[in-house]
């Protein structure tokens, strides 16, 4: 029997996730978003999916493409992931061939990718020509047995509202997105600045949970949010938190967080995940305030094609 790598195709999108849960169990995802970011994913992205497969069966997985919303040009990407029952079978180095065949090809110079901290990951990785960078971890809460602290009085001209109050015009909650994304840790940092692509892929996104992602307003003012995306059963990723500059230090993260954690436990989900680059200091003594423990670590790596 021979591995052999080709695109992915609707079909797989149960099989993808089934491989993605086993080699990641720390990330939430979907059928319905694996294929969702594929169709609406935007052209400069140049997004692939790869699949890695054997006698029809799916082995690993890689999402491919280039980071067009950063300002440096030709920052390629490469996530591959092996079932880790099958392992040893040259699924991930077949993956990993590919893609940077693929991105030599549309215009990348560099190939980010990132790695668990586990020995064989990352002699993986070196092997390949990939040297590490930045680390970061992914964090778990028990939602279920978790004892969340007390609910903070809000301040005068703080109220909290959902994703879903901002339905008719979330042009704020964009920019809001935008302004905390520009700020995060980050070797490839993104510039949001495309309104009608936000929409498409962020606001549409059927992980999005509008009534579980938390906002916390300030003299009608968008100043924190909080945002929820969940499997629509158990699992629950906090995809971002963030606070504007001109409100930050006054504790009204820890208010969207506090007040989004609480709407999903009480829709009935019982593992919280999240994750925070190593050097986020701030977020990642938040996420300790709520009883989040680290659970696994990555490291970006990163190889010149060009």
């Amino acid at each position: 029997m021979t591995v052999r790598v080709r695109d992915f195709l609707p079909a797989d999108a149960a099989a993808w996730v089934r491989v993605r849960r086993a080699a990641l169990p720390y990330m939430v995802t979907t059928p319905e978003v694996i294929a969702f970011d594929l169709a609406n994913a935007h052209p400069d992205k140049r997004y692939r999916l790869l699949v890695a497969e054997e006698d029809g069966e799916i082995l690993g997985t890689a999402q491919v493409g280039i980071a067009h919303d950063t300002p440096e040009p030709g920052q390629g990407f490469c996530n591959p992931y092996t079932h880790p029952q099958r392992v040893g079978r040259g699924a991930g180095s077949l993956l990993v061939r590919t893609a940077e065949e693929y991105l030599a090809r549309v215009g990348a110079v560099s190939v980010h990718t990132w790695v668990l901290d586990e020995p064989a990951n990352r002699a993986f990785a070196e092997k390949r020509g990939y040297t590490p960078s930045r680390p970061a971890h992914f964090l778990r809460l028990d939602l279920a047995r978790a004892s969340l602290p007390p609910r903070q009085e809000l301040p005068p001209g703080v109220e909290l509202r959902t994703a879903a109050d901002f339905a008719d015009d979330p042009r704020p909650l964009f920019e809001a997105d935008a302004e905390s994304t520009a700020d995060e840790p980050s070797d490839t940092p993104a510039e949001l600045t495309d309104y009608e692509d936000w929409l498409r892929t962020t606001w549409n996104s059927p992980g999005l949970d509008r009534e579980l992602t938390s906002v916390a307003v300030v003299d009608g003012e968008v100043a924190a949010f909080s945002v929820a995306e969940t499997d629509g059963l158990t699992r629950y990723w906090s995809g971002m938190t963030g606070t504007r500059r001109a409100y930050r230090n006054r504790g009204l993260a820890k208010l969207a967080k506090s007040d989004s954690l609480r709407r999903a436990r009480a829709a009935g989900y019982t593992d919280a995940y999240t994750g925070n680059d190593a050097g986020n200091g701030p977020m990642l003594a938040i996420n300790s305030w709520f009883g989040y423990e680290i659970c696994a670590t990555e490291v970006r790596h990163v190889r010149r094609i060009g």
